[in-house]
């Protein structure tokens, strides 16, 4: 069963379907941002994700560091890729598995070349790759084929109370249709890991989701915090906004997938998930950049960011809906507000609504209108590290 409504997105090679057509420019490692920069500078259409990382990592972060570029490269808002690294041969990593899409990409690397060559190779490739996505037409595809996640931001009580829930009806309505949908922000359900924990599809994801919330735990909070997790968990913002516990904010959080559906795996920092439709839960940062990052890598294709108090994050090739239900952020900060449901807090609007409101922006999200975060140039691309460099 489908919902019958359609939008206008790019078919990619493997037959995923996109909502925006970028031409990215890759760094491979630090260092090489310049030459990417310099590529977007020459060529216009073309799109630079500059970092800080890729340099003497190893194990885990080093596997993880690949994975959230070989993904960035392959998500289906990208129509093409240059990838730029000072070596060839972490260059040709990601070039490979950016291919197995079946999308362009090359890759192009500085060591016995220099900036200048290396930039004037580039910049031809990134000129054809332009040229090859503005050929590219839209083509009518199923609302449900999208991969949409989601994240809360500066959150306060009316997020539990309008936005996050307004988020759940969404997923309520179209998950069970074939939507692909996920939640992270693993620190943030402390307090509600076991209501978490219940909403697991088996006993299989609920101890594989159990070990991840607490090695989480075991490993970062208890093994760094000082007397607690004051100006962190929550924010001053959080606790400005009425939520004084990492408890009450966790009970607000989850209420973004909603109260029918079951999440059907756990899944590691930028993994892709495999076991088809569904809701998924991402081992990730709270921070929103890093988290937004991530899932990006994992394959999805476009966020939905409940805020109260007004987090302004943005991302370069994942388009982020800002939906707030606090009727003093939308009178403050409406430049950063694509849904405003503080009617909910009103009683002038039910979630069951809102739900509907939220799935007509994402359609004319995906159909082209460009979110508040794309109008105001946010394109916040953070990498996530897993332990220091060698």
């Amino acid at each position: 069963m489908k919902t019958g409504r359609k939008i206008w997105a790019w078919r990619r090679e493997n037959g995923r379907v996109g909502i925006r057509n970028h031409v990215a420019i890759l760094p491979v490692d630090d260092i090489s941002n310049a030459a990417c920069v310099s590529v977007a500078n020459n060529i216009q259409g073309t799109l630079a994700l500059p970092h800080s990382y890729g340099r003497l990592q190893f194990g885990a972060d080093l596997d993880l560091h690949f994975r959230t570029m070989i993904g960035t490269g392959a998500n289906p808002n990208v129509a093409a890729c240059v990838v730029i690294g000072i070596e060839p041969d972490w260059t040709q990593k990601i070039v490979d598995g950016i291919a197995a899409t079946g999308k362009p990409v090359a890759g192009f690397w500085i060591e016995g070349h220099g900036d200048i060559a290396t930039i004037a190779a580039a910049s031809r490739k990134a000129r054809e790759f332009v040229q090859y996505a503005t050929g590219q037409v839209r083509v009518e595809c199923d609302l449900e084929e999208l991969w949409i996640a989601a994240k809360c931001g500066e959150s306060d009580t009316t997020t539990g109370l309008a936005s996050c829930p307004t988020v759940g009806n969404m997923y309520d309505k179209l998950i069970p249709l074939g939507l692909y949908g996920c939640f992270g922000e693993t620190t943030e359900l402390t307090g509600a890991e076991h209501l978490a924990a219940a909403r697991a599809a088996s006993p299989e994801v609920r101890e594989k989701f159990m070990r991840t919330w607490q090695a989480y735990q075991d490993e970062v909070i208890e093994a760094h915090k000082t007397s607690d997790l004051s100006d962190s968990q929550p924010t001053r913002g959080n606790i400005a906004g009425g939520l004084t516990t990492i408890e009450e904010k966790a009970l607000g959080n989850l209420e973004k997938i909603g109260r029918k559906v079951s999440f059907i795996d756990v899944l590691e920092p930028a993994e892709a998930p495999s076991r088809g439709p569904g809701l998924y839960f991402m081992d990730t940062s709270s921070a929103a950049a890093e988290c937004c990052t991530l899932q990006a890598a994992a394959g999805y294709v476009l966020h939905i960011f409940p805020t109260g108090q007004g987090n302004v994050i943005g991302h370069p090739i994942m388009p982020v809906i800002k939906v707030t239900g606090n009727p003093r952020t939308v009178r403050l900060m409406p430049e950063h507000v694509d849904l405003d449901v503080s009617g909910i807090v009103r009683r002038e609007l039910t979630i069951d609504q809102a739900g509907d409101a939220l799935i007509d922006m994402i359609v004319r999200t995906a159909n082209g209108r460009c979110t508040s975060a794309e109008v105001l140039g946010h394109q916040e691309f953070v990498m996530t590290r897993l332990y220091r460099s060698a």
